[in-house]
């Protein structure tokens, strides 16, 4: 396994976040060798000048938290901020469709934001906390098809947050084809291990250094 740090997307999403809470947590990344900072497309150019000598990676939060924007603006939204200087992307599932079983129309959702971006990495968060199995099972699939490179659980803006459930059906569901990411209330060291022991090859949260210490 690797060093807890290397697994993390030090996260800060909020509205009310100012240019000093992404400076704060940039300087953070650096300081713990966080993989990415996650962040609302906003402060992706602020973010990278903070970065720029590191090795911290940039993700984007794309139709965040609703997943309801449209398939052109997602995709818009997604390769400004590659333009911009994010190194991924973090993209939220129509849950509307997916719930609807319209899965035609969520893959090409998805796809749009792959085509946008095509080589950068993209996580489709689900948010597991409004599926059931059946619909967390055919939102993998459907992010499978898109060719996307990550499944994810979670928003942290809804109704809850990752399960060792959700992730280990994540990870029987895409096998090898994605990766997976469990986000959303990991508040500390023993949920982070116990969702890598499920299948999880990233972990997003904001609590990430009470997680590594």
């Amino acid at each position: 396994m690797k060093p807890l740090n290397e697994y993390i997307d030090h996260t800060q999403l909020k509205a009310n976040a100012t240019q000093a809470d992404i400076q704060k947590l940039c300087d953070e990344a650096k300081q713990y060798n966080f993989k990415t900072v996650a962040i609302n497309s906003y402060w992706v150019p602020f973010a990278a000048a903070c970065l720029k000598d590191s090795k911290v990676g940039i993700t984007a939060c794309i139709g965040f938290p609703l997943g309801a924007a449209s398939s052109a603006s997602k995709a818009f939204e997604a390769h400004q901020a590659v333009l911009d200087g994010a190194t991924e992307v973090d993209m939220v599932i129509n849950v509307g469709e997916l719930l609807a079983e319209n899965y035609d129309a969520c893959t090409a959702d998805i796809k749009a934001v792959v085509d946008a971006v095509p080589t950068t990495p993209v996580k489709v968060i689900l948010e597991c906390c409004l599926l059931d199995d059946e619909k967390i099972v055919a939102g993998c699939r459907c992010a499978m098809r898109a060719g996307a490179a990550f499944v994810k659980t979670s928003t942290g803006f809804s109704t809850g947050g990752a399960t060792v459930h959700a992730v280990e059906l994540m990870r029987q569901t895409v096998g090898e084809v994605c990766q997976v990411k469990a986000a959303g209330g990991i508040h500390g060291k023993e949920e982070a291990y116990a969702m890598i022991e499920a299948g999880a090859d990233r972990i997003g949260a904001s609590a990430s250094i009470a997680i590594c210490s």
